[in-house]
């Protein structure tokens, strides 16, 4: 067992509520008509995290946009649009800052101004399916079947109006871990909504964070053979933070038997980074 470093007392990061998280859940509980929870998870979580890479990616592209036109920096372009475009396509200067590439029938501007189309719940897969070509990392991650699933278009179209509302990936939403906080509220909803099903997918955050706290990870290997949807991983992640160290002190290794809840843990882990 690591020994314990002294450490300056911290808060934990964000727990204060962020106010709309329930406001958020009962709104996009409502649209969930007589879907059932098992099955309506993955629509909202999967429209979750794709606004959350199509704002991270939306504002690594302006950032670039805005070097482009800094006579001071090395993008400079000097009003060359080409230049400037061939820049802005660079899938490179996305994958330095660990943004993930979105297409653009992906991203999240075309799928809100589209979503009233009777056949938005197809436009999403499409982007869906686009996004895991473009990102090997996400092979087989992403749910792939809201056609399938059968919910009114009216209503899915209002659920992307919703989350429209709330910013996401963007510097201040990434420093706030908004999208994290929001994930894992949705998840412990969905969880507590299926009952005992909801236990394979989802362990109370004040047991994993109590087990975390118990093992103490400041360095090495962290395994987790039921990893569920990848919750210890985050806690493990966040006590180190919290004791100064580096979230890179330590690797993460799980399994999980259930390829539908590896989804989603592949997607929790996915939103950081």
């Amino acid at each position: 067992m690591a020994n314990r470093t002294k450490s300056k007392a911290q808060p934990e990061r964000n727990q204060a509520s962020l106010g709309f998280e329930e406001k958020l859940w009962t709104a996009a509980d409502k649209l969930r008509g007589s879907v059932d929870a098992a099955e309506y998870k993955h629509v909202v979580l999967g429209l979750l995290f794709l606004k959350y890479i199509s704002d991270a990616f939306q504002a690594r592209r302006e950032e670039l946009e805005a070097l482009t036109q800094d006579p001071k920096s090395d993008y400079f372009t000097d009003g060359d649009e080409d230049w400037a475009n061939q820049t802005l396509e660079d899938r490179d200067e996305y994958a330095s800052k660990n943004v993930f590439w979105v297409p653009p029938e992906a991203r999240w501007k075309q799928l809100q101004a589209q979503a009233k189309r009777p056949d938005i719940a197809k436009l999403i897969d499409d982007g869906m399916y686009a996004i895991e070509r473009d990102n090997p990392r996400l092979k087989n991650v992403l749910p792939r079947d809201y056609a399938r699933r059968g919910i009114p278009a009216e209503r899915l179209g209002e659920l992307i109006d919703l989350i429209s509302g709330i910013g996401l990936g963007d510097k201040e939403s990434r420093a706030k871990d908004i999208l994290g906080r929001v994930y894992e509220y949705f998840l412990g909803k969905f969880a507590a909504a299926e009952g005992k099903l909801g236990g394979e997918f989802y362990t109370p955050r004040s047991i994993v964070k109590l087990l975390v706290e118990m093992i103490e990870p400041f360095k090495g290997r962290v395994y987790d053979p039921a990893c569920g949807s990848g919750g210890m991983f985050v806690q493990a992640e966040r006590f180190v933070e919290a004791h100064e160290g580096k979230a890179t002190d330590i690797s993460i290794y799980g399994q999980e038997s259930n390829p539908t809840t590896w989804k989603l843990a592949n997607m929790n882990l996915a939103l950081r980074g």
